[in-house]
């Protein structure tokens, strides 16, 4: 008989090779998808060489950042400057880990009855995870600001700090209005919480905020403030070449897609079908496992379309719009929002 708990190192190590790779396979997806519809919006082609339909674009992409050259300027903090990109791409993969992307299923290896849960991690603590690893993504970018020793990238690093730690605090205060109508800080709880009703309805507000809130952490516009070319050349990444500012590339994306993540997880049932669909058909147990994957997706992919669609469609808010907008109106109404969730569940 296999020992139980080598069973389970291996399941796990299997769910986060599969986890980190089809995150990187959608950044790839993506990047080409970035391209199309700014193109289709733009009316324009788009890349439509490289491949059929330009679909190899993102890997010809890749092999020109793998090759490009790798220049260091000799006016940079050298260790700090390495250890940016790191700092914000481990945080970026680490915080899709408690994300439940799918019911439960069990099966045999051997003699040894193993469930696999389609999450890498089932915190009890889960929400306090995503808030304190996703706050440390401000770190890899004040960091390689300072680093560059350019002022251009300094003052990328320094409107970055502002940015993120400014939307934080509404962005929490929604999640704990979606906590107080859970009673946990599980996300397989707050998911199990919405079969019969999505927190979309019991929380329109919340949503908005975080929605808002999530494009300010991504740094996607109107909100990409830390990067403005006209302003910063680039921002905090100015004097990153090569695979390095592939990673600050790739952590952008990664992080748009675990946003999109949990605003599916938090406000639209996470895996969960609408209307009581998958119920009603009696599926086996393999393909009902098959279809909630297939219904996260989904509602994944359209809140990445959003980001999308957001940024060809918004100009770039002005500094002190982008303040004012989070302190003066996301926080109050966040504030509200807790008020109001907490007079609701005492009365109902």
């Amino acid at each position: 008989m296999v020992n139980s708990a080598t069973v389970e190192l291996v399941v796990s190590a299997v769910k986060v090779f599969i986890v980190v790779n089809v995150i990187l396979l959608m950044v790839m997806v993506m990047i080409l998808a970035e391209r199309r519809i700014s193109a289709f919006i733009q009316d324009r082609y788009g890349p439509n060489r490289v491949g059929p339909f330009g679909i190899l674009q993102p890997i010809a992409d890749g092999i020109k950042f793998l090759f490009k050259e790798d220049v260091i300027p000799y006016h940079v903090d050298r260790f700090l400057y390495l250890l940016a990109p790191a700092v914000i791409l481990v945080p970026s993969l680490m915080t899709f880990a408690i994300v439940p992307f799918g019911s439960s299923f069990s099966f045999y290896w051997g003699d040894t009855p193993v469930h696999v849960r389609l999450q890498i991690a089932d915190l009890n603590i889960g929400i306090l995870y995503f808030v304190g690893i996703a706050s440390l993504a401000v770190y890899g970018l004040v960091i390689g600001g300072y680093a560059s020793n350019n002022k251009y990238s300094m003052f990328g690093g320094l409107r970055s700090s502002a940015q993120m730690i400014s939307y934080e605090i509404p962005m929490g205060l929604a999640i704990v209005s979606v906590v107080m109508l859970t009673g946990s800080l599980r996300l397989s709880d707050i998911v199990a919480d919405q079969q019969h009703m999505w927190n979309v309805v019991r929380q329109p507000l919340g949503f908005l905020i975080f929605l808002v809130a999530a494009f300010a952490e991504t740094n996607r516009l109107p909100f990409d403030l830390p990067e403005a070319e006209q302003e910063l050349v680039g921002g905090y990444h100015t004097e990153y070449s090569s695979m390095k500012f592939s990673a600050f590339f790739i952590a952008e994306y990664a992080n748009m897609i675990t946003s999109s993540a949990l605003i599916t997880t938090l406000f639209f049932g996470g895996y969960h079908v609408p209307f009581g669909i998958l119920e009603a058909l009696n599926l086996p147990v393999a393909w009902e496992v098959v279809v909630h994957v297939l219904s996260f997706s989904i509602k994944t992919a359209f809140f990445l379309f959003v980001y999308l669609w957001v940024r060809w469609t918004l100009p770039r808010f002005r500094y002190d719009q982008l303040m004012n907008l989070g302190w003066k109106s996301l926080l109050p109404l966040s504030l509200v929002n807790v008020v109001l969730t907490g007079i609701g569940i005492a009365i109902f």
